[in-house]
């Protein structure tokens, strides 16, 4: 069957492991590697017979082919790609805190932003709370929810570190915006512990609606966990919810599927299968309307 060709712009260790994740896929394939200097990332592509560059950006949007674009390096990089990226007509997977486009967490909203010529991935945390924010809201409202994103520190590489401030910040606001909280929160904490442990993911919803019955929020949150998980197959419930009055903590776990990166790296495999989740969806409906297959 035809695929979609997409384009990584960052040969780093969520590069790679993207890679690894678009060679698996039935609707995408590996159009280019793109970096700016001769990296690791880089000559690996191009041994498993990636066409490359070192030329960043530049160099994806002469690839005509190229319609699906994954930008995997940082949020000042990606405020100045994306422009060269949508005049090339390339539609741009957004895995940086930059949010030039609308927040996606595929599970939750990715239907409603068909079209879009950028989408944000929001952050691993994000990715691994917010369909459960959403699925509280859903039946019961929140007026607040707060979630505390636990990673190894060993996971944790420089563009997570310099990023730091732009993850609060986007998953407070992506909280709100896509999960449905009217306040939002976002703590990050960096596990120095050795060996390394999973991706852990506190969320503290605040309801609108005590009378909701427990057994329904549980329902919802479980469905929605199925729903992760058919795109995340590590994610699960690790502590189901637990109700006091208003307030309704879950804990969720997240391991990776180890394509490139570590298992205990679940905070990076996440938002990479959450991307490429979206870009499927995306190509499905480019092979749907030339007479392809869809999803």
């Amino acid at each position: 069957m035809n695929r979609i060709k997409a384009g990584i712009i960052g040969p780093g260790n969520i590069g790679t492991d993207l890679m690894y994740k678009v060679f698996r896929s039935k609707y995408l394939e590996m159009g280019m590697m793109a970096g700016v200097v001769e990296s690791e990332g880089i000559k690996r592509a191009a041994s498993m017979g990636v066409k490359t560059s070192v030329d960043g950006a530049s160099a994806i949007v002469r690839e005509k082919d190229i319609k699906i674009v994954f930008e995997a390096t940082s949020a000042a990089a990606h405020l100045k790609n994306a422009p060269l990226l949508r005049e090339a007509g390339q539609t741009a997977i957004d895995l940086t805190p930059a949010a030039v486009g609308p927040y996606c967490v595929p599970c939750v909203n990715l239907n409603d932003l068909s079209g879009e010529p950028n989408i944000n991935m929001v952050t691993c945390g994000g990715q691994a709370t917010i369909p459960i924010v959403y699925a509280v809201s859903r039946v019961a409202g929140a007026s607040y929810a707060e979630i505390v994103a636990c990673i190894s520190s060993k996971s944790a590489g420089p563009g997570t570190r310099a990023n730091m401030d732009e993850f609060t910040e986007t998953t407070s606001k992506a909280i709100e915006v896509v999960g449905g909280a009217d306040s939002g929160k976002a703590i990050i904490v960096l596990n120095p512990a050795d060996p390394p442990l999973m991706m852990t993911n506190t969320i503290i919803v605040r309801v609108k609606d005590k009378s909701v019955p427990p057994d329904t929020i549980t329902e919802s949150v479980g469905r929605m966990v199925a729903g992760v998980r058919q795109y995340v197959p590590g994610y699960k419930l690790r502590v189901p919810p637990m109700i006091d009055g208003d307030k309704v903590t879950v804990i969720i776990e997240v391991q990776g599927q180890g394509d490139f990166l570590p298992p205990y790296s679940g905070n990076l495999d996440i938002i990479n299968a959450a991307a490429v989740a979206a870009a499927e969806k995306l190509a499905a409906d480019m092979l749907d309307g030339s007479g392809g297959e869809a999803l």
